[in-house]
């Protein structure tokens, strides 16, 4: 069962007023690297499932969000706290940078 959820651009600015870590993956259904990705998110949402909360934005559903953050690439990784912009990992990583920034930010 997947722990990571697809969400509107609505339902994000609710769950970016929220206190908790929140991790959005811009993707794709087209992106091959995405599909890397993928995998490495679920991992970071069941390894930190009570402090953050992973989800992830379609570029071509919500092409407003993804200007709004210039999200130019993807996948690209955007780390928000208290509704605040505080990282940005894009492209393919190993999962311990995605790990890292987590425990940066929690």
């Amino acid at each position: 069962m997947s722990t990571v959820d697809k969400v509107p651009a609505a339902e994000f600015e609710t769950l970016l007023k929220s206190e908790n870590l929140l991790v959005v993956d811009f993707t794709a259904t087209w992106c091959g690297p995405c599909r890397v990705v993928a995998p490495l998110m679920e991992q970071l949402s069941q390894e930190f499932q009570d402090s953050i909360k992973v989800i992830k934005i379609d570029v071509d559903k919500d092409k407003p969000l993804a200007k709004k953050y210039e999200v130019k690439t993807i996948p690209a990784v955007l780390y928000f706290k208290n509704g605040e912009l505080v990282e940005t990992i894009k492209g393919v990583s190993p999962y311990q940078e995605f790990a890292n920034a987590v425990k940066a930010h929690i």
